[in-house]
């Protein structure tokens, strides 16, 4: 049967407290988001690898704090300067770069100054960042990290099902057991095979079994898992 065209429609995905799956991998930055005001620093960081939740618990702390949240690639000494200094902040992806060191510096002064937070995100700890501004580098060494793992097994079980949820499919246990045998283990690639399944059973009209499961992992990973 030949594939049916379809529009590429972003689907719903579901980003509130209660939609965070909670494992020993993101325990611990589960409950720095929960503890929330009472910190140990008025600047966190949270560092982990890609797809595991780090923007996701930003918007949860966004709803508790009505946070503001910038990527750091766009924060500027002119945005910086506008900001109210009392409010939270979250700047996100700071392995991407910085747009400026002494925009970012300025709101880590302001956030203890004035008795606000500042909430920063990144795949890299704050030491492996290559930062020209001396003062940056040893004021972000300093700040608490809370770091995500890989999910484990039963995190990367549910995840599936959450992510299949998310899209409206309805997906038995057996087959979501039979993707984490043969998936690469990582959130970011079960985020991959959920979205490309989703893709291939609308296009071609299948159920979602074993051999349409098949084509895509054949299809995302070059090596069998």
């Amino acid at each position: 049967m030949p594939e049916q065209l379809i529009l590429d429609l972003p689907h719903v995905k579901a980003q509130g407290a209660e939609d965070f799956l909670v494992g020993a991998s993101n325990q611990e930055a589960v409950d720095m988001i929960q503890c929330w005001p009472v910190w140990p620093s008025s600047s966190m960081v949270i560092c982990g690898p890609q797809s595991v939740g780090k923007s996701h618990l930003v918007n949860m702390w966004q709803l508790r704090s009505k946070a503001l949240i910038i990527c750091a690639s766009n924060l500027d000494e002119n945005i910086a300067g506008q900001l109210d200094p009392g409010r939270p902040v979250a700047v996100e992806d700071l392995h991407n770069g910085i747009a400026s060191e002494k925009a970012l510096f300025y709101r880590l002064n302001m956030a203890r100054e004035h008795n606000s937070n500042l909430l920063i995100t990144s795949r890299q700890m704050p030491a492996e960042l290559q930062l020209k501004l001396p003062d940056l580098n040893s004021r972000l060494r300093a700040i608490p990290v809370t770091k995500i793992l890989f999910p484990d097994d039963l995190l990367l079980q549910n995840l599936l099902i959450k992510l299949f949820h998310d899209r409206q499919l309805h997906v038995k246990p057996e087959i979501v057991k039979y993707i984490m045998l043969h998936m690469e283990r990582s959130a970011k690639a079960a985020s991959q095979v959920v979205s490309e399944i989703d893709r291939l059973a609308f296009s071609t009209r299948r159920k979602v079994t074993r051999a349409l499961v098949l084509e895509v992992i054949h299809k995302l990973f070059p090596l069998p898992y």
